[in-house]
């Protein structure tokens, strides 16, 4: 399989296994090609600011008028959003300040209802499968292994009331696995939290410590954009993970998430680690958060009774 979008193609990448690499030329700033999300959650602190369904931020947001959780910017929003929102709106109706699944548990419960209502190959899925996703269950250890019986246990107490046969816990085990490492957090141009989501086509990209792309958001829909010249046959890499830590960190952070060791030119050489420590020092306050849009999704939400106008319930 090696069907191209917008001048990418699908490939065996050397020692990586499957990759993208480029058709064409790409110039510095240009769009490589833009992937909606296969399936999305709002983190809930976010809320009473954002949509549910396009992720607009909007301060005349109507809410739910079942649940009086969810917002939208119109009933075209609601109606786009609510085969996924029934799912919890039920829930949360039921279970009220007891519902407080995490936001991966949440994902897990939408892909789940999504491949049931829609079986055929989503538009996010051109070059890769959410099934084809890779698990690495035999590379996890004891801890990753508690932390995936945990969200199995979760999704089975928040939602086995509301979605009929839930699959088994082999197929939960490797679907959280697969989420886990393929997942992606959504954030807004000030790098602010907005939800999780999968990105299929996104996923398929291999990681380097000197990517050619960088991925962002508008709304629900991720934008791979070359960085620097991209010739036809070059393969397209993304970061996973935040290049301002030095080498040994970020191989570290990349075979406890990833489970590779990077060999990339910038591990190898080492050349920029003390620009790069150097820099760090300088813009990271103690606590900062790392800016990691591709990874490991673990968020834990809280809840809150939005104030604001009502939608009546789509049927």
């Amino acid at each position: 399989m090696n069907e191209g979008i917008e001048g990418t193609e699908r490939f065996l990448s050397p020692g990586s296994g499957r990759g993208l690499q480029a058709v064409r030329h790409f110039s510095a700033g240009e769009l490589v090609f833009a992937c909606p999300a296969y399936s999305y959650v709002l983190t809930v602190n976010e809320r009473e600011a954002h949509c549910e369904n396009c992720f607009s931020r909007r301060e005349d947001l109507f809410k739910c008028g079942k649940c009086k959780q969810a917002h939208y910017c119109n009933v075209e929003c609601q109606r786009s959003d609510w085969t996924m929102h029934k799912l919890e709106c039920v829930a949360m109706c039921a279970d009220g300040e007891n519902w407080c699944p995490s936001e991966t548990v949440r994902l897990v419960a939408r892909i789940i209802l999504k491949q049931r209502v829609t079986p055929e190959r989503d538009p996010s899925e051109r070059l890769l499968l959410l099934s084809e996703f890779e698990a690495h269950l035999d590379k996890m250890d004891s801890e990753k292994d508690e932390m995936n019986h945990a969200d199995i246990a979760a999704l089975h107490h928040f939602y086995s009331k509301h979605i009929s046969d839930i699959p088994g816990d082999q197929a939960l085990t490797e679907l959280f696995a697969q989420v886990n490492c393929n997942g992606f957090t959504i954030e807004d141009e000030e790098l602010s939290h907005l939800g999780s989501a999968v990105f299929p086509d996104v996923a398929l990209m291999n990681h380097s410590c000197s990517p050619n792309v960088i991925v962002t958001y508008k709304g629900t829909v991720a934008e791979v954009r070359a960085i620097r010249e991209i010739d036809p046959g070059d393969e397209v890499f993304n970061s996973y993970i935040d290049l301002l830590y030095p080498t040994e960190d970020r191989k570290e952070r990349l075979l406890d998430s990833y489970f590779f060791s990077c060999q990339c030119t910038e591990c190898t050489s080492k050349s920029k680690d003390k620009a790069k420590m150097e820099t760090r020092k300088l813009s990271s306050p103690p606590g900062a958060r790392e800016n990691q849009s591709h990874g490991p999704l673990r968020q834990d939400c809280d809840r809150g009774v939005q104030e604001g106008q009502t939608l009546q319930n789509p049927q």
